[in-house]
């Protein structure tokens, strides 16, 4: 599977045309947006954004909260139009969930827990070990742990109210964790999740919520960003024409080892020519728009979680904050906070009362 030096050119200046484009990461991330809502479903009835929470008048302490399971298909089209983001589903365990305020009956935001990433430094360094070195460990691991792939709040309720903290802080609650518990019969009693953005943005909507959630450090990020649209699909056909099938069509994450198959496909046709200096340059420049990401974790108030999660004890032993974590704690937890939020931005005449959502075609701030 080679390609020649000329198929190789064509491909470099591909990615050189494509990430030439973008000279920030929100850049990048609004034009993967946009591409992925021509696959937004219709609503013929009436408008989905109807089911998002609007009512910015309510304060936070007249709020009450509960999580519920919804259709699939509404669950994605409501996060999709919600979040400024493109959101894949992750391989193995997925756990969709939809917070609603009860007294609007509209939804205020959406989680998804899925398995973890297989590698992370700082979870390596804070286990002190790297769980697939052993089998019990992996199998521990695995039954114990589980990561927030999606934590987005409706906006403006997340601006509004600190929606990010309040469903942060729902997936560290003891209900969640059953809710896990019971569909993958785990031991849920370590939950992780990663900021959006890390050096774009100094701070995260994870921030200043201990005990519930601790910051771990900075994950790595050394890879290539992935391509979209209409410039993705020709370069793939065009180096399946030349060399056939790239990945496995059953393998997962097809298309990021695409991706990459085609990067070594291209370095090795331009090996040792001075054509080679300039696509590496490329590459390394699109890398510039990958971030390391603020890594965080919950233990859900156990005290022993980490000694679990290592096989170093089979019983889990609940900590002073235990209690806490309990879905009515937790909102009392918040309301202190989205009190001062709300009553703050209400007498600086700064709440936003208009829903944001990407079927209005106006413009969105990526990163917000």
């Amino acid at each position: 599977m080679n390609l020649t030096k000329e198929d190789a050119l064509h491909c470099a200046k591909v990615f050189y045309d494509y990430f030439s484009n973008f000279s920030r990461v929100d850049d990048y991330m609004r034009d993967q947006k946009l591409a992925s809502l021509s696959d937004l479903p219709s609503s013929p009835l009436f408008p989905i954004e109807e089911d998002l929470f609007s009512d910015f008048s309510l304060h936070p302490n007249d709020m009450d909260f509960e999580v519920c399971e919804i259709p699939q298909e509404t669950w994605e089209t409501l996060l999709n139009i919600t979040s400024s983001h493109i959101n894949i589903a992750p391989v193995g365990r997925n756990v969709r969930l939809a917070v609603k305020e009860k007294n609007t009956q509209k939804f205020v935001g959406f989680l998804r827990l899925g398995s973890p990433v297989i590698n992370c430094k700082p979870r390596n360094e804070m286990l002190g070990q790297v769980f697939t070195q052993k089998p019990e460990w992996a199998t521990r691991f695995n039954n114990s742990s589980m990561m927030g792939f999606v934590i987005v709040p409706a906006q403006p309720f997340g601006y509004n109210y600190l929606g990010g903290k309040l469903l942060a802080a729902i997936c560290c609650s003891h209900e969640v964790r059953e809710i896990v518990n019971r569909k993958y019969n785990m031991n849920l009693c370590l939950f992780e999740t990663t900021s959006l953005y890390g050096s774009s943005k100094q701070v995260s909507q994870y921030d200043g919520m201990k005990p519930y959630i601790r910051y771990k450090g900075l994950t790595d990020s050394d890879f290539v960003p992935l391509m979209h649209g209409k410039a993705y699909e020709d370069l793939r056909n065009f180096v399946e024409d030349k060399v056939g099938e790239i990945v496995d069509p059953d393998s997962s994450s097809k298309k990021l080892k695409t991706t990459m198959k085609i990067v070594a496909l291209v370095k090795a046709a331009l090996k040792g020519s001075p054509e080679e200096a300039a696509f590496l340059e490329t590459i390394e420049n699109a890398k510039g728009l990958t971030e390391q990401k603020r890594y965080y974790v919950s233990d859900y108030g156990f005290k022993n979680n980490i000694d679990y999660v290592n096989c170093k004890s089979d019983i889990l032993i609940p900590g002073e904050n235990h209690e806490k974590h309990y879905l009515v704690n937790l909102i009392k937890w918040w309301k202190n906070k989205a009190t001062n939020r709300y009553e703050t931005l209400k007498t600086e005449n700064r709440l936003r009362n208009e829903l944001e959502v990407w079927t209005s075609g106006k413009y969105i701030q990526i990163i917000r």
